[in-house]
């Protein structure tokens, strides 16, 4: 599934500490996001392809399936969010590598952090709600954002605590610790 070399490193602390403002809290959850992103796909580029292809039940896939889940919906998501308008992956586009991932995810993920201190309450955004448009509040979307992401970021944890592999701490404790 992987080819290519992959190197370690993706988190990078200047990355998330650039944006953080202490008394900002979009800004604390949304670099928060980035960084356990990052920080988990930094454990998983270690695993091999067998490994990246497992899967328990009640995940939403394969570990691989699951990261690039995570990565195109933040792309879908960061889309809305800053021109109103749905970013569709071509259903035939060859999967993401690794590498591809990660930019992916620092670029919507620094979008997301400048762009949510920007979002106002009565901002919306037209969607196709089971073929019915709907407007719908951005603030919807940024909270799906954080808990579509956290989700399959347990998903994809359970995963690896099945198969024996210590997952990474992402919790907002680690994240201050690793980025105070």
């Amino acid at each position: 599934m992987l080819t290519g070399t992959f190197t370690n490193g993706i988190v990078r602390n200047n990355l998330i500490t650039s944006y953080m403002k202490p008394t900002d809290t979009l800004t604390t959850l949304f670099s928060h996001n980035l960084w356990a992103n990052l920080r988990l796909l930094e454990r998983c580029a270690e695993l091999t392809s067998e490994q990246l292809d497992a899967t328990i039940p009640g995940a939403f896939g394969s570990i691989y399936d699951t990261l690039q889940h995570i990565v195109t919906s933040e792309q879908s998501y960061f889309s809305r969010i800053s021109t109103g308008q749905p970013r569709r992956r071509p259903e035939d586009a060859p999967p993401l590598t690794m590498a591809e991932m990660a930019e992916s995810l620092r670029t919507t993920g620094s979008g997301l952090i400048e762009w949510a201190p920007k979002v106002q309450a009565d901002d919306t955004v037209q969607i196709d709600w089971d073929g019915t448009p709907r407007d719908v509040p951005k603030t919807i979307i940024l909270t799906q954002v954080i808990n579509h992401a956290t989700e399959h970021r347990e998903q994809i944890k359970a995963i690896l605590t099945q198969l024996g592999i210590e997952p990474p701490d992402l919790q907002s404790w680690s994240y201050f610790d690793e980025t105070n």
